[in-house]
């Protein structure tokens, strides 16, 4: 595989940006890790001195590169202030980089990547303790050029031909119907209206379509939901696993250094912070109501921990765990609960009642078009630790404004319908299940509707939710899920929450070099994960039928 999901494959776009800066600063035997501030650069050096080799991580440093203001003349750039911290280490240290790189969710998008690379060649990105030697001006980043053609001249005017103001007209409608369409050629000087915009629709107050040339930030907000979230309980962040480590630091800062626990079977990233960043976790992979009768003990024998961390529901066994109980305990014995809604969505659950932290991948549904990453964090404003909480996302997000202008803006107008894509989504799957369900190759299907846990769904499912795009199911016969899988005309791949669907052979890519260890929790490797699109139902269940019937030629 050449390329893949960017946190799991450095983007090329930031791969030349990297190049570009090892060029002018290091040396061939070294590369480049680049991220969105310092703070977060200097977590990814102290990880890489403390899990590298000692005879190569002497030399680790970090290069903080920033807008030369005396070079650039555009108020949007100025505004925005592009910057991009480089961590320069020995190239035998990239795996331990790339760990860091992955987990985290700290790195530059390759939005931030390109435009940067621009200003770093034009010398207005400049290391900001040393002074640059003046490299000859070019204009700035392309996506910030004005258009040449003056279209407030008359038509008979000299200077422009009928010919070229039609053209010009042309383009224009072209170009904003790819902006309606797309979400493209976008005006980032609305990028702060954008943020307020995002914050209100996460926090269920902001339901409708918006024009941000008209929010504002200190405008009243229309807060329609019922538990007093408001878009100052809400955090953006680059991606969802950034949200998750953000949030796990945020604890460590405000409650000390106490293990955690991982609950049910998590997506690979969440248990990786929980055991490599901090005191280290326990982990109960079944999720079960016997995995809590251990945790009860552990708790009644003295252990202490810092939160418990659960999806709900779970990837890719989309089973739920018993948040009411899970609440109870952590009011009992004094932990903080995290809860990853992705899957199941705000629409679909509502589960803050019983959370301190909620947490979730923009990427995935909110967003639908798969072109932008983002992540959220909801505090509840009813939680014990919400107070010092606060203070802490705060402080963060003062030292760590990590998420970039521009996928903020794709972020805000993406998202603007994605009440009526999970609605539609939710039917779909569903009849994707019964199909599913009642074919005879088919061993079990897996989602939150069917799932033994189906209580704990209906616990937290809101008047009007569904059971989610997502569903996971396996064949009696390997044979049958590889002819099945070949069949399918859906896109394949990672990620989830798509516009499109998209069909992927889950356990093979998240858990490869594991699967051992993946089926000892009930996740078997030939396990088929369906993340359901906006087709029409009819038309895509008809592809499911035909794979079916390729599965059922296997035995003919």
């Amino acid at each position: 595989m050449s390329t893949g999901y960017p946190r799991f494959f450095i983007h090329k776009s930031i791969g030349a940006l990297a190049d570009a800066i090892i060029a002018r600063y290091g040396s061939a035997n070294q590369k480049a890790m680049l991220f969105p501030s310092t703070a977060s650069a200097h977590r990814c050096r102290d990880f890489i001195k403390a899990k590298g080799e000692p005879s190569l991580t002497k030399d680790v440093e970090v290069i903080d590169l920033i807008l030369d203001k005396g070079k650039e003349s555009s108020e949007i750039v100025m505004k925005i202030s592009p910057s991009i911290s480089a961590v320069i280490y020995h190239s035998d240290l990239f795996p331990v980089a790339k760990q860091y790189w992955q987990h985290s969710g700290d790195g530059i998008s390759s939005r931030r990547a390109e435009f940067c690379h621009s200003l770093f060649s034009d010398g207005k990105l400049v290391a900001a303790a040393t002074p640059q030697p003046v490299i000859p001006q070019k204009k700035g980043p392309r996506r910030y050029q004005r258009g040449s053609i003056d279209l407030t001249s008359s038509p008979t005017d000299n200077k422009v031909s009928p010919e070229r103001v039609k053209d010009a007209a042309e383009i224009q409608e072209s170009t904003q119907f790819l902006e309606d369409r797309f979400g493209r050629n976008l005006d980032i000087s609305f990028i702060d209206n954008a943020k307020v915009s995002l914050r209100r629709r996460i926090a269920r107050s902001l339901t409708g379509e918006v024009n941000l040339a008209t929010i504002e930030s200190n405008s009243p907000e229309n807060t329609s939901n019922s538990h007093g979230v408001t878009q100052d309980d809400v955090y953006l962040y680059p991606c969802g696993m950034n949200a998750i480590f953000s949030t796990h630091r945020m604890l460590l800062q405000s409650r000390g250094q106490l293990k955690s626990i991982s609950f049910g079977f998590p997506y690979v990233d969440t248990l990786k912070i929980l055991q490599k960043f901090g005191p280290g976790c326990i982990f109960y992979g079944h999720g079960s109501s016997e995995d809590l009768d251990d945790l009860e003990a552990r708790l009644q024998a003295g252990e202490r921990y810092l939160a418990l961390f659960c999806e709900f529901p779970g990837n890719p066994l989309l089973k739920c765990p018993d948040l009411k109980r899970i609440r109870k305990l952590a009011d009992t014995y004094d932990f903080a609960v995290v809860v990853d809604d992705t899957i199941g969505t705000s629409i679909n659950v509502h589960v803050l009642p019983y959370a301190d932290v909620v947490v979730s991948s923009l990427t995935k549904i909110f967003s639908g078009d798969c072109n932008v990453m983002g992540g959220s964090a909801i505090l509840n404003p009813q939680g014990r630790y919400y107070e010092s909480l606060k203070k802490a996302y705060e402080a963060d997000q003062t030292n760590n404004n990590n998420y970039w202008a521009e996928d903020i803006i794709f972020m805000e107008r993406n998202s603007r319908d994605f009440i009526n894509r999970i609605k539609k989504i939710n039917h779909t799957t569903e009849a994707i299940c019964d199909l599913l369900r009642g074919h005879p190759l088919v061993k079990d299907v897996y989602y939150p509707k069917y799932s033994s846990t189906k209580q704990f769904y209906e616990d937290c499912r809101t008047p009007e939710g569904g059971y989610g795009g997502l569903l996971s199911f396996f064949f009696h016969k390997k044979e049958h899920a590889i002819a099945f899988y070949d069949r399918i005309e859906t896109a394949k791949g990672p990620s989830l929450g798509t516009n499109f669907t998209l069909t992927s052979p889950y356990v093979l890519l998240a858990h490869y070099w594991e699967l051992d260890w993946a089926g000892g929790f009930g996740v078997p490797p030939d396990l088929i994960r369906v993340s359901v699109g906006v087709e029409d139902t009819e038309e895509l269940v008809s592809r499911f039928v035909v794979a079916l019937k390729a599965a059922e030629g296997v035995d003919s």
